[in-house]
């Protein structure tokens, strides 16, 4: 079953060691020190998990990059959660210590060590969180295939999924839609290109408000909570095409043409700017009013 492990006790027992894969976490001492979540409920259990982070560790083994597009999608269908249940770092740092510490050794291990922030960290650096984050705040309704593009880009995750803006789904695909076609044209280094563009609209932002030029009446949050429900009896995510996200309504189609537009005026004049410094969420806070839509808790 997966639990709540709390930041303390990552940081007492996450040695060098761990952190270089000489050891493995003292699953005894974590356990006593973590509360597990009701067995009575199916979207708490860790065999799913493994399964599809064995299966992530295989595929992808000569790429370890590319294993984040793919598995970012299936994560969030997985691990059906709530926005207020995504923002409690106990969980990520349970998945991380307790049921998954070779995989995050697997996808982010340097030369020498896995940084702390991988086990235990905000949500856009954490390993598994910054993943289920991404794929929540880049879907189309059920459609996961932004998602898609969007971790195919390792400056999305690293930096776009930094900013509070990102939070507005008309902001979020019209990024995404860019980026799609930075890929098709072939474009060289499309990850310049995003970070160019992230640090515009970052900075546009604090005068223009996004969801005045492109309304956005939301996710329904019903819908969110019927499909965490459906977890009870929902058959593994598939391997081979994308599972099916939560069907909350997709995002008008005019607001992200909309800011397409916009956004293509801040790309073209980006490079010729001195473009400021990012200013991202505080770490570890996810913005408010990603939380507050949708608010019961563990």
């Amino acid at each position: 079953m997966l639990g709540l492990l709390p930041d303390a006790v990552v940081a007492k027992h996450l040695s060098h060691a761990i952190r270089s894969g000489q050891e493995t976490p003292p699953q005894v001492a974590l356990r006593k020190a973590a509360t597990l979540l009701p067995p009575a409920e199916a979207r708490w259990h860790t065999a799913p998990l493994r399964q599809l982070l064995e299966e992530a560790m295989r595929r992808f083994d000569d790429r370890r990059t590319a294993a984040d597009a793919w598995l970012a999608p299936r994560l969030h269908a997985t691990l059906r959660l709530t926005r207020a249940e995504a923002a409690d770092g106990r969980l990520w740092n349970y998945l991380a210590l307790l049921v998954a510490p070779d995989y995050v050794l697997w996808r982010h291990q340097g030369t020498e060590t896995t940084a702390t922030s991988r086990f235990s960290g905000a949500h856009y650096t954490q390993a598994f969180s910054r993943l289920w984050w991404a794929a929540e705040l880049f879907r189309d309704g059920a459609d996961y295939r932004p998602v898609e593009t969007a971790c195919r880009v390792q400056d999305v995750l690293n930096t776009t999924l930094r900013l509070d803006v990102i939070d507005h789904r008309p902001t979020a695909l019209a990024i995404v839609r860019i980026l799609d076609r930075l890929i098709a044209d072939g474009i060289p280094r499309p990850g310049d290109h995003v970070n160019a563009l992230s640090s515009a609209v970052n900075t546009a932002g604090s005068t223009l408000v996004y969801d005045v030029l492109a309304p956005d009446p939301g996710g329904e949050g019903e819908a969110v909570l019927d499909w965490i429900a459906e977890a009870q009896d929902a058959p593994a995510v598939p391997f081979e095409r994308l599972p099916d996200g939560p069907d909350d309504g997709r995002v008008s189609a005019q607001s992200v043409d909309t800011l397409v537009a916009l956004f293509d005026k801040l790309l073209a004049e980006a490079p010729r700017r001195q473009r400021p410094t990012l200013r991202p969420a505080s770490p570890g806070v996810i913005p408010q009013q990603a939380i507050d839509a949708q608010r019961p808790v563990l």
